[in-house]
Formats: structure tokens, C-alpha cells, sequence
């Protein structure tokens, strides 16, 4: 494609007709003249960035790998996934882990990838070589993260890899759950208010809290993870601007009164919560504490998912949405009369700005040409076992969901359509000095 438009395209905050001139992937001029590729009055907003993308290649690719996680992404829209450093084996906290799922990646990618760095007890010698090998941050855990690889950190232990991911101007990505506030409930493992109970909210509370106090001592770049309470917004309200955080469609869109007995595709950690918690969490995202929505893409065989018994405390927890994202939001966000600016924002912008690629995000002169045309009054019927996901299993099956994607563009480059999916297309991407654009 050379010279696309339609009647209503996305350009900074507002929609209007126009007309997107492309030349060797990137966008150079936005016009008004009449379009080679006219798409109506369909929606072209930027390509969606998910930068919290569990790909699990090399090491657990039977839970999902390269080839398929991409494929879900472009039939999502999301041209660019920025991977998570577990639950690979090995995870992704030194150089020799990075290239390794690099090789993993050649030639399997539909859309582009860039990578988390991890940060584990004994690790944070890597973080300058992992820097300079392009990683785009550095994610660690408070808790235990479900697989023996990637141990928790302390406090103590992050404080001064905090300081270093400030020196060398990359973001810290947390898990935040206070370990001391977390146990197991007695009672029936397929009871999901068991499960809920073992997780309340007070300890991701108490955990931002802390990243809060720490992120203001030292000006540290903080960015909380999958936050899923009423009581995280509120520590984030009166964070330092340095502390920032997201949340995911699980939690805008399901509560707890909902999850039936033993429906363990909806584990999840932290778990999803009531009604009250989730419009607190809409709330966030309105108010500006909460910046962005990411899928926190984390799929499983059914065995570990635990269908068969609907054994929340051992079940994986984890959900596969990555190719959703989209769709689960915008129904949440029509409903209550939000605009297709914000979701451009919270859907690509914010997160190509945490992972510093500035190339990305936004419908511009000097960007990549990376697009997502789509009907915001179609409707996806989510069927799992047509889903891209490795995996069919899904919380939101059998959902009618709001907004369907058409088309996606990557670099100029149509990846998806109603013909199919192009695999072999994307990049793999280093962290940039744009994040700023």
C-alpha cells in the first residue's frame, strides 16, 4: 500500500477524514487527496503495541511460541507485542538468554517484537549488557512468579538495580503483591472466592505502596503490572509522576459474582475481582492513574489449566487474549461512552512510550506505517478453537464482543485481512531514543 485513507482516521485526538501517504514503511505525508486504498468509513488507528506479552519461546513453546502468539497479534490488530522475560526457559535475564530467543524468533513473526529483560536474585550484573543489547527494561517479581527460573526479588534487592535502570534511563516493570499478605484459604479448591480470598487486594496495595516510596526517593521509573484493585489505583492517585501503571481486559470486563465453580480459565494473578474493583479500575484509566491496557497474554495447556477438575489453587494463572485486546476493551469503553482517542492511547501510544519505541503508537509523519482498520460497530464472536492463540481455552468464549478488525498494516505491508495471516514480516526491535516523539 502506497497512499491509503478513509472517512475517519485517528490522527492525535481527533477523527476526521484523511489520507496516509507511505513510502518503505513509514509514514511521510497525511493529505486529503483521494485514496488508491479506500477503506470507507472504517476506523484506521495506529497499530496496536501490547507490551505485556507472554511468548514463552524457547523452553515452553507447547504453551505458546513465536509463530503463533504474532499470528493472534496481526488478527488482533497489534502490529508490535513486546515480549515478557519468562516463561521461557531460559528467562530472559542475561545476553546469552536474549539471543537465545532471538534464533528462536527468525523468521516466525507476523508482526515486530521487542524483549523484556528480567531481573532475578543474582542478575543485576546483566542489566548494562542487556541495555546494550536492546532490551527494553526490566520486569521483576515481589512474589513468587509460578515457575522455579525467575524467583522473586526483595525490596532490598531491587532497590539498587532501581537505581541503575534510572542511570541508564530504562523503566522497572513490577509484580506488585506483598508475599506477606498472601495464603492459602481452606475450603474448596473449585471455589473461586477461596482464590480470590488467598489474594486480596490489600497486598497489591501495600506493594504499590512501597514501589511508590521507592520510585519518589529516587526518581526511579516504576511501572506497576496488571493492576487489578480499587485500593492499587488510589496508592497510584498520589504516586510521583515516575510511578505509572496498567491494567488489562480480564479486569475491565469480568468480575467475581460472574466466575462460576471451578472455572479455571478465568485464573488468573492477581485474580479478578468484584464489580466495585473493576469500575474503580475504568475510573483509573479516565483520571489518567492508570495509562494503559495491555493483554497480559499468559496461555496454558488445558491440563495445567486444570479443566478437568476446576482446581483454582493449581491451576495455571494465566489468560489468553492477546488477538482480543481490542474488541474486550472497546465494548467496556463504548458502554460507557469513552472515545476512540483514548483507546488509541491506552491501546498503543502508552505503551510504546513505556517501552521506548518511538517509531510506534501514533498515525504521524515519520512513524512506522503500522495501522489497524476496523468497524468499532462490528461484532467479533469469540469461538476459541478459531482464535490464533496456541491454545482454543478462553474466559471469553461464546462473548459477543464490540468492534471487529478488518485489516492490519505492518510497515506499509497488509498482514492481515479476510485471506489470512502473513507470517515473516516482523522485526525484532531494540529499545530506541524516540520514546519522546
Amino acid at each position: 500500500m502506497s497512499l491509503i485513507g478513509s472517512t475517519r482516521v485517528l490522527l492525535g485526538d481527533e477523527v476526521r477524514p484523511a489520507s496516509i501517504r507511505i513510502v518503505e514503511g513509514t509514514i511521510v505525508e497525511i493529505g486529503s487527496e483521494a485514496p488508491e486504498v479506500d477503506f470507507g468509513d472504517l476506523v484506521v488507528m495506529p497499530g496496536l503495541v501490547d507490551s505485556h506479552v507472554h511468548v514463552n519461546e524457547p523452553g515452553r513453546t507447547e504453551w505458546e511460541g513465536f509463530a503463533t502468539a504474532t499470528r493472534a497479534a496481526a488478527a488482533g490488530g497489534t502490529t508490535t507485542i513486546v515480549d515478557m522475560p519468562l516463561n521461557s526457559i531460559p528467562p530472559t535475564v542475561s545476553v546469552a538468554a536474549l539471543e537465545a530467543k532471538r534464533r528462536a524468533a527468525a523468521g516466525k513473526l507476523a508482526v515486530d517484537v521487542a524483549f523484556w529483560g528480567g531481573l532475578i536474585p543474582g542478575s543485576a550484573d546483566q542489566i548494562g549488557p542487556l541495555v546494550d543489547a536492546g532490551v527494553c527494561g526490566f520486569k521483576a517479581f515481589l512474589v513468587d512468579s509460578g515457575v522455579a527460573e525467575f524467583p522473586p526479588v526483595t525490596p532490598k534487592e531491587l532497590l539498587p538495580a532501581l537505581l541503575e535502570m534510572r542511570d541508564l534511563g530504562v523503566p522497572a516493570l513490577v509484580h506488585a503483591e506483598d508475599p506477606a499478605r498472601i495464603s492459602i484459604v481452606a475450603g474448596d479448591p473449585a471455589d473461586y472466592g477461596s482464590y480470590l480470598a488467598s489474594r486480596p487486594a490489600g497486598a497489591e496495595a501495600e506493594a504499590v505502596s512501597g514501589l511508590a516510596e521507592m520510585s519518589r526517593d529516587i526518581g526511579a521509573r516504576i511501572h506497576v503490572l496488571h493492576v487489578s484493585s480499587g485500593e492499587a489505583v488510589a496508592v497510584l492517585s498520589e504516586g510521583p509522576p515516575t510511578l505509572t501503571g496498567e491494567t488489562c481486559p480480564h479486569y475491565l470486563t469480568f468480575c467475581s459474582e460472574e466466575i462460576e465453580h471451578g472455572a479455571t480459565p478465568f485464573k488468573c494473578v492477581p485474580p479478578i475481582r468484584s464489580a466495585e474493583h473493576r469500575e474503580a479500575l475504568w475510573a483509573g484509566l479516565v483520571e489518567g492513574w492508570l495509562n494503559m491496557v495491555v493483554s497480559d497474554h499468559s496461555p496454558a495447556p488445558a491440563g495445567i489449566k486444570r479443566l478437568e477438575d476446576g482446581d483454582f489453587g493449581q491451576a495455571w494463572g494465566g489468560i489468553g487474549s492477546l488477538q482480543l485486546r481490542l474488541p474486550a476493551t472497546w465494548t467496556g469503553a463504548a458502554q460507557r461512552g469513552l472515545s476512540l482517542p483514548e483507546l488509541s492511547r491506552w491501546l498503543a501510544a502508552e505503551p510504546a512510550r513505556l517501552a521506548g519505541l518511538g517509531g510506534k503508537g501514533e498515525i504521524a509523519v515519520g512513524r512506522d506505517a503500522d495501522l489497524v482498520v476496523w468497524d468499532p460497530d462490528g461484532v467479533t464472536e469469540v469461538e476459541g478453537a478459531r482464535l490464533e492463540h496456541r491454545h482454543p481455552i478462553t474466559p471469553y468464549e461464546g462473548m459477543r464482543l464490540r468492534g471487529s478488525v478488518v485489516t492490519t498494516v505492518l510497515a506499509g505491508a497488509t498482514v492481515f485481512d479476510g485471506d489470512g495471516i502473513t507470517t515473516g514480516n516482523g522485526r525484532m526491535l531494540r529499545r530506541d531514543d524516540r520514546s519522546d516523539l
